[in-house]
């Protein structure tokens, strides 16, 4: 079961998540609170997660075939019912401007909710994130760090704080 371990305030929360099946709560909990063109950095080390939080998430906006991280791809885009989603993995990335050569920015100037993996491989050219989630090991399980750096994220955490305080990982209908 998730916990939330610290909410100093409307930007920030961490949250305590004992088991994968807590992950992927969390990815369908942050599903229900994703915007049309929000970007969101996940931040972890290799195994940490992220992945499987992509999974959780992409599960709950009804996705039902296979959810691979894009390693080798560089980008998984979703055609999901109420937004296009596209999932990026820059971890392969050797230098930043790798980015550019892809022409990956496009995506970021549309409407698509961007989830992207090792986004400081991108960086200076990555747009900011509006939603920052870093995935860390603890003991068996993974202490979750979120993070708004916009009005958007903001938003994000404060009604993903209230779905997980009333147990739920998804609003009501």
């Amino acid at each position: 079961m998730i916990s939330i371990v610290h909410a100093a305030h409307d930007s920030e929360a961490q949250l305590d998540l004992p088991a994968e099946a807590d992950t992927l709560a969390l990815g369908a909990a942050l599903a229900g609170v994703v915007r049309a063109g929000l970007h969101v950095w996940l931040q972890g080390d290799l195994g940490s997660g992220k992945t499987t939080l992509t999974r959780g998430l992409l599960r709950a906006l009804g996705h039902e075939g296979k959810v691979k991280s894009p390693t080798y791809t560089l980008i998984e885009p979703y055609a999901l019912s109420r937004l296009d989603l596209y999932h990026f993995d820059f971890y392969r990335f050797n230098a930043p401007e790798e980015y550019l050569d892809a022409g990956l920015d496009e995506y970021f100037a549309g409407d698509g909710v961007c989830i992207v993996e090792w986004p400081d491989k991108a960086l200076p050219y990555l747009p900011a994130p509006d939603l920052e989630l870093r995935l860390d090991r603890a003991g068996e399980g993974r202490r979750a760090s979120i993070t708004a750096h916009s009005e958007p994220g903001r938003t994000c955490v404060i009604e993903l704080t209230s779905l997980l305080r009333q147990g739920r990982t998804t609003p009501p209908a």
